[in-house]
């Protein structure tokens, strides 16, 4: 039986084949959601949009939407953890809205993984290059979103192995 998360093949100077074909990123906040996508061949993670993130069935909704336009192989959602790696009361509910997105998506596959200090690398990375604070905001999630997906997409690339970990729909 083949191992949808397993690669066959390789690239050039033996590294693991990466699959092919689009993904999406998510961040997950409590006012705001970032999507990034990326190209089919996984090279690089570019914003799409920012999901108004309070409704939450409006959020999944705009998400299955996104998911319908660009037809990804995979979502992947980042899970927050703390610096040791531990999970707090955001990780479940990033958890729990992972789980609502893979219902509604099925049966493309959602994948959770590890986001610490996503947002930070955003944050700092719109101020050097000199966005405003307020105006940021509006794009920090979809930069969160897209730095999630290119580590995702690096993670697949260095072991060969589908990234994370991946998410049951409870149907």
């Amino acid at each position: 039986m083949h191992d949808p998360e397993q690669h066959e093949g390789a690239e050039p100077a033996g590294r693991p084949a990466i699959r092919r074909g689009r993904r999406l990123g998510v961040d997950v906040g409590d006012a705001r959601i970032g999507v990034a996508s990326c190209d089919p061949d996984g090279i690089l993670a570019t914003p799409v949009e920012t999901v108004p993130g309070r409704d939450v069935p409006a959020a999944l909704r705009r998400l299955a939407a996104l998911v319908a336009e660009y037809e990804p192989i995979e979502v992947v959602v980042g899970l927050p953890r703390s610096l040791n790696g531990t999970e707090g009361p955001a990780a479940a509910k990033v958890r729990t809205f992972a789980q609502g997105v893979a219902k509604i998506i099925t049966p493309v596959p959602v994948r959770l993984v590890d986001e610490r200090m996503t947002t930070v690398t955003a944050t700092q990375g719109l101020r050097a290059s000199g966005v405003k604070a307020k105006k940021g905001r509006s794009v920090v999630d979809q930069v969160a979103a897209v730095i999630i997906l290119q580590s995702a997409l690096e993670a697949e690339r260095l072991s060969g192995k589908a990234p994370g970990e991946s998410v049951q729909s409870s149907i």
